[in-house]
């Protein structure tokens, strides 16, 4: 089947959400993990590729990220997708924005969009400001996150050193307009040279008003939510069937372990109520990390009894994070944690866990990659961008969810089995 729609993803967590929101028009969407080495077979209508490059160094961003593109190129794809977080991570140099020019060189494309709005999920954008609920964003508590702390909440600020071209904005009161308005703004600010357009988005109708008139572009750029409304545009034009079957849900045993390495407002109150319901957790410190390795973390896990859930974390607060990071350095301290997570995800799976909940976005590429897994099928939503993923890890059928750090509610672990128990 020829790919109707290639997205790329900056890292696992991103790419689940990205998946689960086109997942629910029914047509089939298919998950790799990192670029494939083989040339496309089985490919489905929207192909996600799920990259771990939202920290990495420029130039190795531009480069996984060309590849990705070149092998949904392969698989028949014309129109693409950039997914990077509704949040905006990111740093002064990139890679939101440099990753964006160099798929649009690759592509020939003289002009893109970018709209990390995600209502459902409490991101909106006005006037080119991302708000978090009620906060921009610079006031929320992205401000403090360990690796991207976010300062600035204009986003034509925030992309402008990451780009070479210049940058605009549509705001909300021409997108409320409808897609014709939107469409002449997006010729008259190319006509001005500009390449870059933010587009404000308060509600779910903005996304789609945006969708309508954006979705010919060859490139577009955005957190999840504006991919929504494109399956149910292509499938009123015929550009695809909408009779494509949908993941299948395995049975699998009740042997769970849930694995945090946010350290996110919300997963930080995800984390406190999981244990506040007196369920078993193991705390990770990096500097105890540091000192003698994941051993202690692997040899109390082994003495659990999975039915029951155990909780691995190494969610922080901000100042937690901090005094670990001035003493070995944001790098070490962060890939110390995500190596023993890692480590508990494989020991876990062999000893007999088949459903494993992981939370954050770097602990997700760090564990899928532990886990070897390479393609995944999109089951049930959790919560609103937090789908159940399901795969095969050493010969073995799993249950996967990976949630990036402040999606979900505060009883989200326990929804998560839930969701799987009645379907």
């Amino acid at each position: 089947m020829t790919t109707v729609l290639g997205c790329i993803a900056d890292d696992f967590t991103g790419a689940t959400d990205l998946a689960g929101l086109l997942a629910r028009s029914g047509v089939k969407v298919s998950l790799r993990i990192g670029v494939p080495t083989e040339a496309p077979t089985d490919t489905a209508p929207f192909e996600v590729i799920a990259l771990k490059i939202r920290t990495e160094p420029v130039s190795e961003a531009n480069a996984q990220a060309l590849k990705a593109l070149d092998w949904l190129k392969q698989a028949g794809a014309e129109r693409f997708f950039w997914k990077y977080c509704s949040t905006f991570d990111s740093t002064s140099e990139g890679n939101i924005g440099t990753v964006a020019e160099t798929l649009m060189a690759s592509l020939g494309a003289d002009q893109t969009i970018y709209c990390p709005a995600f209502p459902e999920n409490g991101r909106s954008i006005f006037m080119g400001n991302l708000f978090v609920g009620r906060l921009p964003l610079a006031e929320s508590p992205m401000k403090d996150h360990p690796l991207t702390p976010m300062r600035d909440s204009n986003l034509m600020r925030l992309l402008a050193p990451q780009v070479t071209g210049k940058v605009g904005l549509i705001d909300r009161l021409t997108v409320a307009k409808g897609p014709s308005e939107i469409k002449q703004a997006l010729a008259s600010l190319r006509s001005e040279g500009i390449a870059h357009v933010v587009a404000d988005a308060v509600a779910d109708q903005d996304l789609a008003l945006i969708a309508e008139a954006c979705r010919d572009l060859k490139l577009m750029t955005g957190g999840s939510a504006i991919a929504m409304p494109l399956p149910a545009l292509y499938i009123a034009d015929g550009t695809l069937s909408a009779d494509a079957p949908r993941a299948s849900i395995p049975t699998l045993e009740r042997t769970r372990v849930i694995l945090s390495g946010s350290c996110s407002a919300m997963t930080n109150a995800q984390v406190a109520h999981y244990i506040a319901q007196g369920r078993p957790a193991f705390r990770l410190d990096p500097l105890e990390l540091a000192e003698n390795g994941s051993k202690a973390a692997l040899d109390w896990l082994s003495e659990q009894d999975l039915t029951k859930a155990p909780l691995v974390y190494a969610t922080a607060a901000p100042e937690s994070v901090r005094a670990a990071q001035e003493r070995l350095g944001v790098a070490k301290a962060g890939a110390i944690v995500e190596t023993a997570l890692a480590d508990c995800a494989s020991q876990a799976r062999d000893q007999g866990a088949r459903q494993i909940v992981v939370a954050g976005g770097e602990t997700s590429g760090a564990v899928t990659q532990a886990l070897g897994v390479s393609r995944l099928e999109i089951g049930p939503e959790i919560a609103p961008g937090v789908p159940w993923c399901f795969c095969r890890s050493n010969g073995t059928e799993i249950a996967l969810t990976l949630k990036s750090g402040n999606f979900g509610t505060e009883t989200f672990f326990s929804d998560a089995f839930t969701k799987l128990e009645v379907h």
